[in-house]
């Protein structure tokens, strides 16, 4: 029980730090160059061009009805911290950052603040999501859909939140340069999320075809690296193979190819992402 309420006070501490970093990104560089990063955020950034109203105020406002709509249809766990977010990003926002000098780019310097602040953001996010929150928003939307409507895409959700925030941004800025900011700034954020919540963690898995299997299984072992047989029958010629599979991390990835080129030039090899690879000689499942 108390390492239960340790952990959560843990992660608590954690997304507020995580919603803090994300602050300084819109505070310091997105919001005062017009650069409107997509999601509820941007839809912030754009109002705020328009009305003189706080950005962190705004975030604030169009999550209230997000927020409820997560605590009736969603875990309340997750709910909470996704609240405690929120209220953390919009404060910092507009009062505890208030005094922090910002970065007003000129003479094209507006491709910098788009780099600073997607990079901050990600990081933030990247920080609330590894501790199982959010910072509301489309991922409150996004879950609510997954839930409901699980054979949807959530990454076509995004793209089209996305689009429409940009496509606001040029009808309000008139301006395609903060456009394309925006763009740059989505791009570089999503990359730090993935770095972070997946970024030592991701692998490559190869299932490997040849005539040579069990040289080729000798050779990865010694690489101190778990194989495993599968066994398998061509459809065509019903003859009996085996097939080779591994998992490996990114970096080990052009060693393994190099290997079975050796052994068999003539391999058939299947390739595939792994975002996650977790188990003996890899990161512990319950260090995850």
């Amino acid at each position: 029980m108390l390492h239960s309420i340790q952990r959560w006070l843990l992660d608590i501490v954690i997304i507020i730090a995580g919603s803090g970093v994300y602050a300084l990104g819109v505070h310091c560089f997105t919001a005062p160059n017009n650069i409107a990063p997509g999601g509820v955020t941007g839809i912030a950034t754009i109002i705020s061009y328009v009305t003189g109203v706080n950005v962190g105020t705004l975030i604030a406002a169009i999550n209230v009805p997000l927020l409820v709509a997560g605590f009736i249809l969603l875990n309340k766990r997750t709910m909470i911290k996704t609240l405690i977010s929120v209220a953390a990003l919009s404060l910092m926002t507009d009062y505890l950052f208030r005094d922090v000098p910002v970065y007003i780019a000129d003479n094209g310097g507006g491709i910098l603040a788009s780099i600073f602040g997607g990079l901050l953001m990600g990081a933030g996010i990247g920080i609330v999501y590894v501790r199982e929150g959010t910072t509301g928003g489309t991922d409150i939307v996004n879950k609510i859909i997954n839930r409901f409507k699980p054979e949807i895409k959530l990454g076509q959700i995004s793209f089209l939140v996305n689009a429409a925030v940009a496509v606001s941004g040029y009808i309000v800025y008139r301006n395609l340069d903060v456009v394309m900011y925006a763009i740059i700034a989505v791009f570089v954020q999503a990359k730090i999320i993935d770095v972070l919540v997946y970024g030592g963690l991701e692998g490559k898995f190869l299932m490997i075809f040849s005539e040579k299997p069990d040289e080729i299984a000798e050779r990865l072992l010694k690489q101190k690296r778990g194989v495993t047989l599968l066994h398998g029958e061509g459809a065509y010629s019903g003859e009996e193979k085996q097939i080779v599979c591994i998992a490996v991390h990114k970096n080990e990835y052009v060693k393994v190819k190099r290997i079975v080129k050796e052994v068999d030039p003539d391999a058939f090899v299947i390739i595939t992402g792994a975002s996650e690879v977790l188990g003996k000689g890899f990161q512990r499942l319950d260090q995850n």
